[in-house]
């Protein structure tokens, strides 16, 4: 496996090569390999990074304490037959700072958007930079992150990269919480109760499906949660193609929520059809 920190060493390897890119911020779990095996079926070479982006981090965020062990995630990506990592520094990638950024269209706008200004022009910023060296057929996202996903698959469409943007399903603990490499914040206490979150989400597509109105959905979700102490930011439905709030859901229908438990923030989602 063959790992690079130099931008021009991974264009060099990569130019010419049919390949499957996933882009991590380390901390690797069973979520992050599933992309990777996806990309390895699909593509001649799969090729991952590992960055973690200040840009796309607010002031009174944890960039600072994000997690990260690039011995063992190397070694994870090896085990998986991962052809390419690209690990860049921060002064690598931003040389001369953020100075440049790349504005993130209007899908970037509700939920996460309302919560965390600027995070999303710090995601398009890094991917582009990622997308300009790594030069891959196809690129590969976690549902976990789905307005992640539409943004980015926006900003290819905008500025017409040529990558295809692929979205895969959420890897979960046995009890339903997604995994996140931020789970390793969790009390034990916290650990129990953090699955509630899923539970609430699945509980409100049955609702949905069965004719419920989406505010009294939301509402009876929101009351849930905090009867059993998370601090919700949002819960939503909405259009899975805009992300815009639904009436009455028809099509693709996107529930989406953040929320706090203690201090970890949970983002978690389902798509359904209706």
């Amino acid at each position: 496996m063959w790992v690079f920190k130099q931008s021009n060493q991974m264009s060099a390897w990569a130019h010419g090569k049919n390949s499957g890119f996933v882009p991590t911020m380390g901390f690797l779990h069973e979520g992050h390999l599933s992309l990777v095996r996806r990309a390895k079926n699909e593509n001649d070479v799969a090729v991952a990074s590992i960055f973690v982006n200040p840009a796309q981090f607010g002031p009174a965020e944890d960039f600072d304490a994000y997690p990260h062990d690039l011995d063992r995630d190397l070694n994870m990506l090896e085990k998986e037959g991962v052809d390419a990592v690209f690990t860049p520094s921060v002064q690598e990638l931003y040389p001369n700072g953020p100075e440049i950024t790349v504005r993130a269209g209007p899908l970037s706008l509700p939920l996460e958007g309302q919560f965390r200004p600027g995070h999303f022009d710090g995601v398009c910023t890094v991917v582009k930079k990622l997308f300009d060296v790594v030069q891959p057929e196809t690129a590969y996202f976690g549902q976990k992150d789905f307005q992640q996903f539409l943004v980015i698959q926006e900003m290819v469409q905008s500025m017409k990269l040529g990558v295809n943007v692929v979205v895969c399903p959420t890897i979960r603990e046995i009890d339903g919480l997604a995994k996140s490499s931020r789970n390793v914040y969790f009390s034990n206490q916290e650990r129990k109760k953090a699955p509630l979150l899923y539970s609430a989400l699945r509980e409100a597509e049955k609702k949905l499906v069965q004719g419920k109105k989406p505010r009294h959905v939301e509402n009876e979700a929101k009351l849930f949660l905090e009867e059993n102490g998370f601090r919700v930011q949002y819960f939503r439905v909405a259009s899975a193609e805009t992300l815009e709030p639904v009436s009455k859901p028809e099509g693709r229908v996107l529930v989406a929520a953040a929320a706090f438990l203690g201090k970890t923030r949970l983002v978690d989602n389902v798509v359904f059809v209706v």
